[in-house]
């Protein structure tokens, strides 16, 4: 029996509303890396939806569809407000794109990049720039202390 004549739900149909994904209310710096990331995101998501439209009609895969759209729309909107940003040299201190290294009150040494919000990932090392502990560090030098979530990190390298 058709999903029309019972109360019962499409889930194709459920699934092919998928909600935009949320874009940041922040300016978007980027690296040259994470520009290069939103490009290649921005061409794979033509080619998903490329990819969908050419595999019939759209009632064919509506939920294809819809995650091809949803991110096409996604990664167009990062990339065309994308603003790629160098590290000043005669700047002090901290900066995005700069590799530092901090030490916790409990003697861990960590260290992370700062980049853009697309292009963080802590298990890989990057932190958004807009992260706590980020906005804790920008523009500090070396042997500054910040205040992070309640602790304290010493900024012991910039590279």
């Amino acid at each position: 029996m058709s999903v029309a004549f019972t109360k019962e739900t499409d889930h194709e149909a459920s699934a092919a509303d998928l909600p935009d994904r949320p874009v940041s209310q922040h300016p978007n710096l980027v690296t040259a890396e994470g520009l290069a990331a939103i490009d290649q995101a921005l061409s794979d998501a033509r080619a998903a939806f490329n990819a969908a439209r050419a595999d019939g009609e759209i009632s064919a895969d509506r939920t294809a569809m819809a995650r091809a759209t949803r991110d096409l729309r996604y990664w167009s909107a990062r990339r065309s407000t994308a603003q790629l940003t160098e590290r000043e040299p005669e700047k002090p201190g901290v900066q995005f794109g700069d590799r530092v290294a901090v030490e916790r009150e409990d003697g861990r040494r960590q260290s992370f990049r700062i980049v853009g919000e697309d292009e963080a990932d802590p298990k890989a090392g990057t932190v958004s720039w807009v992260s706590p502990l980020a906005q804790a560090l920008l523009g500090r030098e070396v042997g500054h202390v910040a205040t992070v979530a309640g602790a304290e990190v010493e900024l012991v390298e910039i590279g």
